[in-house]
């Protein structure tokens, strides 16, 4: 079986109204993604998906579109889909990071192989460690009080037992709102922070302690991206775990992370990782090295998200039980563009059996939802 045919779609959805994301990093109301469909010279078709964000990875899906079908894809023609090794160092040979560009190429080339064994992806990285249905916590945006109260008060009638909120902005702000959640959703539910990258080391200390009463299970990235020293001292001075997940594209970045013990877990998904097969080998060195790690989101559709569950139903350090991650990003959005939508019912994730990812993208819905 050989790469015959990679195309790309750039396609845009809304958010839905409320679920509409504030962080650090400004507003999420549009994704804007890259599809990519792979077929393979047996008639095979594999689906990924690029989660781009200009201002977070750098990558635009003008720029992933362009980088796909003039510098990767004339690369990989012809090559053996289930090589995953050599497809990785083919397109790192070609171009420097472009995580989510490589991920989408990557990720279809184990839907192709999955499908092509009658097997779910899962069962290619070693078979499930724990059930098909996975349970996330909701991250919710740096709302202000009143939008962040009445979100809080319907996430816990939907289930939700843990609940991100973002800051990351005015200390003062992300200090009342974090208060505001800990009050509506009482004493027994997990309450964890995400600054993307958005405050100080000193701003970071303040904000962690002034929440000590909150009980906070978990600071995700609470110090800028590269920083490794900043983190480790946030870490230092805080109680609850620290999370790394903007500053942790590869390897290098996890090695590093490591040996200055900046961190107690890491937060990955395939298109941040550059795909399947970077994204385990991180988890299963970051767990040789007793640092936990957790699913991580970018507001993926279907195919990203499924190539995201299927990692979690196969690693046992992507510790989900203990730190919730985050799988929903479907349902964030008004549509979705596969015939057979990821279950989604309030915190839970379920995936099936079948073989790949599990899904089958509608094309002619990506067609509609495509853009220039």
């Amino acid at each position: 079986m050989k790469i015959a045919r990679i195309e790309t779609f750039m396609v845009e959805i809304p958010i839905v109204a409320e679920k509409r994301m504030i962080s650090a990093l400004g507003k999420h109301e549009v994704s804007r993604y890259v599809v990519v469909r792979l077929t393979t010279d047996t008639g095979v078709e594999g689906a990924g998906e690029a989660t781009v964000m200009p201002r977070w990875s750098g990558e635009s899906v003008w720029g992933t579109k362009a980088v796909i079908d003039h510098v990767l894809a004339p690369l990989l023609i012809g090559r053996d889909p289930e090589n995953f090794a050599e497809i990785d160092s083919v397109m790192d040979r070609a171009c420097a990071h472009n995580w989510f560009a490589k991920s989408a190429i990557e990720m279809a080339c184990w839907d192709v192989v999955g499908k092509e064994r009658g097997r779910p992806v899962y069962e290619l990285l070693g078979g499930a460690c724990r059930s098909l249905a996975v349970r996330c916590r909701f991250s919710m945006g740096a709302y202000d009080l009143e939008r962040a109260r009445r979100r809080a008060g319907e996430l816990v009638e939907e289930g939700f037992d843990t609940i991100k909120v973002k800051v990351g902005g005015l200390p003062a702000d992300d200090v009342a709102r974090v208060r505001a959640v800990r009050e509506v959703i009482g004493p027994d539910r997990q309450l964890t922070i995400d600054a993307n990258c958005g405050w100080n080391v000193s701003t970071a200390i303040w904000c962690i302690r002034e929440l000590e009463e909150s009980r906070l299970a978990l600071v995700e990235q609470p110090t800028p991206d590269g920083d490794y020293s900043a983190l480790k001292a946030v870490r230092a001075a805080v109680t609850p775990p620290i999370m790394a997940d903007d500053m942790c594209f590869d390897l290098i970045h996890a090695k590093e992370l490591v040996r200055r013990k900046a961190c107690d877990l890491i937060s990955v998904y395939p298109g941040k990782q550059g795909g399947i097969r970077k994204c385990k080998e991180l988890v299963e060195y970051a767990g040789r090295h007793h640092v936990a790690c957790s699913i991580g989101s970018n507001l993926e559709w279907d195919i990203a998200t499924a190539a995201m569950a299927q990692l979690c139903v196969a690693l046992p350090n992507l510790q989900v039980e203990r730190y919730p991650g985050d799988m929903l990003g479907p349902v964030y959005h008004e549509q979705r563009i596969v015939t057979n939508p990821i279950d989604i019912r309030g915190p839970v994730v379920t995936i099936t059996d079948r073989p790949g990812l599990g899904i089958d993208v509608d094309w002619a819905q990506v067609q509609r939802l495509s853009i220039r």
